[in-house]
């Protein structure tokens, strides 16, 4: 039996242990066979000297975390006690201000904040089109953007396409009223609320109006040639054969493209296919086409989300039995 003792001075201990001790709680659940105490500013730890060590270096992890950031989420406290490989810890413990991929209003900071999303910043560095594909709530989409965004700050490119289908998630607006841009924003408000993160109101405002940041829906690409533009297409399991080959011919010169879906929420119509699924498969081998794959760890929005998609993951298995998966599953590159 060993004992160690972690004081907490350095950092915010309310921060640290959370409301109502809810990351307390965290930490005494990933270590279930250790005694967990806390004090004040400290936190004793009782159990065999392996599991005492382990969550010391954990805890350590966090307060570094905490001295750098102030404040940690709970689904950022789960991800730093649960990250057992060397790239989860060096990603807590080594971030330096050039893993910032942008500086949003009001001093924001936008990174890769996960493992996956670190790989979807390196994959873009090194190809020209990217397939990043993985459940809600993994940042698929926010990383994509800010990695527009930081290549227009950069001058990497001259402007900005975002693109998704408009396709109806299991209930219809043609019935609402406005023209043609009200009907079709509720699709693409997602993309527009990265970008609100990222550019501020009045420039945001400029590039719209110049047309260097452009939204538009998927069939609108048609007959384009894109040039020296960053181009996200979001929700590409919405998207047919046909119009994921379509999107795919509109790059030009200059020009880098992230494509974007999750293959578990296909909202087409019964008589119609995914496109997506197939273009993964017959596009797997081609030098500068990289895929990742992003799952429940890369989930960063409320921590039972991540709860969520694995509950459905189970039930999806149980009901396929032993049939083997039709979706085709990446290996990341």
């Amino acid at each position: 039996m060993t004992e160690t003792i972690i004081n907490l001075e350095t950092v915010n201990p309310i921060e640290f242990f959370g409301v109502n001790n809810g990351k307390l709680d965290i930490l005494k659940k990933k270590f279930p066979l250790l005694k967990i105490l806390s004090r004040g500013t400290q936190i004793k730890l009782s159990g065999s000297p392996e599991l005492v060590g382990t969550a010391k270096e954990k805890i350590d992890l966090l307060v570094q975390y905490l001295q750098r950031n102030g404040n940690v989420s709970e689904n950022y406290f789960e991800q730093i006690l649960g990250g057992d490989d060397v790239e989860t810890v060096d990603h807590f413990v080594d971030r330096h201000p050039n893993d910032v991929l942008v500086f949003g209003p009001n001093g924001k900071t936008v990174r890769a904040r996960t493992v996956n999303q670190k790989r979807m910043v390196g994959a873009v560095e090194k190809n020209d089109i990217l397939f990043a594909i993985g459940p809600a709530g993994t940042g698929k989409t926010y990383t994509a953007v800010a990695l527009a965004v930081r290549a227009l700050k950069n001058k990497m490119v001259k402007k900005i396409i975002l693109t998704r289908p408009a396709v109806e998630a299991g209930e219809s607006l043609g019935f609402l009223p406005g023209d043609l841009k009200e009907k079709i924003d509720p699709y693409l408000r997602p993309l527009y609320d990265a970008l609100d993160d990222m550019i501020p109101a009045d420039k945001l405002g400029y590039y719209m109006s110049t047309r260097t940041i452009e939204i538009a829906p998927l069939a609108y690409m048609r007959g384009r040639t894109l040039d020296n533009a960053f181009i996200i297409l979001d929700e590409a399991q919405n998207a047919t054969d046909l119009q994921i080959k379509m999107f795919l011919t509109r790059i030009g010169a200059n020009a880098k493209a992230i494509i974007t879906g999750d293959l578990t929420q296909i909202d087409l119509p019964k008589n119609q296919k995914s496109g997506l699924a197939k273009a993964l498969y017959i596009l797997k081998n081609i030098d500068g086409i990289s895929h990742i794959e992003l799952d429940e760890e890369d989930v960063v929005r409320h921590r039972l989300v991540k709860a969520i998609i694995r509950a459905y993951e189970r039930e999806k298995n149980e009901e396929a039995g032993s049939r083997p998966d039709a979706v085709y599953r990446p290996e990341n590159k």
